[in-house]
This record gives C-alpha cells, structure tokens and sequence, in this order.
C-alpha cells in the first residue's frame, strides 16, 4: 500500500505511478480513510487512491472464477489484452471504460494490473468474509471526497471485512479502534528530472520524472489524533 510504503521508506514502482499526477504544490485531504468496529467485521470507506490495492487485496482470497462487476478505466484500449467478456467499451475524451459484468478468472485481472499499472480498476465483487463495491467510474481529480462538517470523507470505496490484515495495512499503527479516521496532506516541494532530459521525448521525462516532498498523515482514533510525516522521492 503506497502510504505505508512511503513511512517504511519503500519508493518503488507503485509508489512512482501512485504519485505521477502531482505537480509542486500542497495537496491536501488525500488519501482519505475511515474505518469502524462493527458486531461481527470492519467497515471500511476509502478514497478513489485505494481503488487498486483493495481489488487486489480481495481478489487474493478468492477462487479461479470470480463474479465481477464495474469498470476497467485506461487511457488505452484494452480490448485486445482482455480475454474475458466487456459489457461495452466508452470512450469519452480518450479516456476508456471497459465496463465489467460477470464471471472472471482472477489471475487475468492480476495480469492485467500488472502489466498496465497505471489503469484503474473499478471492480466490485464479494467473497468469503468480505463485501468490496467501488464506484464504477473514473475518480475525478481534485475532489476527494463528499464535504461533510468537518471536511471531505471517503466515499469511492467500501469494504467489509474480517480480515485484520487489510486493516493493519490501511491503519499501520493502529492496533485497536472502534472509529479511526486518516487523511494526508502531500507536499510537493521539489521534481527531480532525468539527467539525460536531451534524449528523451516529454512523455518520457513526465514518466521518469520524481517527485520529492514531505507526506503529513493525520489519524484521529476514537477521538484522539496523531500526527506523523515521512519524506518521499518517488
């Protein structure tokens, strides 16, 4: 998960594409989280941002065949790499929604995922001890969440779950809570280039491209709130 990676001091690939979008600047309520206690599981509501690692997450659980539901979004036409059946393909302003509605073999999801790790994967399906639904569309930028009194909240993704162990990836640091609430703010403070920029095309330099900042996290747990930050080069 790109959060944690970064307070472990992990910047790999995923963490790069995860951070591609962000210009110099501060930005702020990203990567918004929300998660409660209930009788017998936990629910979970998070950001368009978690969209990738929840479909994976879950879809490690389940079987060969999974009943699948929503939207494979990319800037590229995927039909030739999908061999399960799309509903439809939409296309508008060249962004592309394969849209998803039946039985599908896991390990091609995988395939797909980890060859076009910038596509998002908007699939909503359930298994053995969890519910996953994601909003079947493309997330909007800039806007992270529905405006509540005391600021946006995550609304693109919900989870239930038994598993403790996506709950100790999404909430590291957080051993128990009956409400725990997390929000980061991303400093941008520095785009290191490739040094052979003379060489490359624009798309090239805007892909290598990284992004050196600060990364504030904010969790507030049954009421009582921690702040902690981390420096990224991704």
């Amino acid at each position: 998960m790109i959060i944690k990676k970064i307070f472990d001091g992990v910047f790999d690939d995923e963490v790069h594409v995860g951070f591609l979008k962000f210009g110099k600047g501060v930005y702020r309520d990203k990567f918004l989280l929300e998660g409660k206690r209930q009788a017998k599981n936990w629910a979970v509501k998070a950001g368009s941002e978690y969209a990738n690692f929840l479909v994976r997450r879950c879809l490690e659980k389940m079987g060969d065949v999974v009943s699948v539901k929503g939207v494979i979004v990319s800037t590229l036409d995927l039909r030739d790499e999908i061999n399960f059946d799309l509903k439809k393909v939409a296309n508008f302003q060249g962004v592309r929604k394969h849209v998803v509605d039946g039985e599908v073999n896991s390990e091609e999801i995988f395939a797909l995922m980890d060859k076009y790790p910038k596509a998002f994967f908007a699939l909503s399906f359930k298994g053995d001890g969890f519910v996953l639904k994601i909003k079947p569309k493309a997330p909007t930028s800039g806007k992270p969440g529905k405006e509540k009194e005391g600021g946006p909240v995550p609304d693109f993704c919900t989870l239930k779950t038994e598993d403790k162990g996506i709950l100790d990836e999404l909430f590291f640091g957080v051993s128990e809570f009956g409400k725990v609430n997390v929000s980061h703010e991303i400093d941008v403070t520095d785009i290191v280039y490739p040094a052979d920029m003379e060489s490359l095309k624009p798309a090239e330099i805007r892909e290598m491209a990284k992004r050196k900042g600060v990364l504030k996290r904010k969790v507030v747990v049954d009421g009582e709130e921690k702040v902690s930050e981390a420096e990224f080069a991704a």
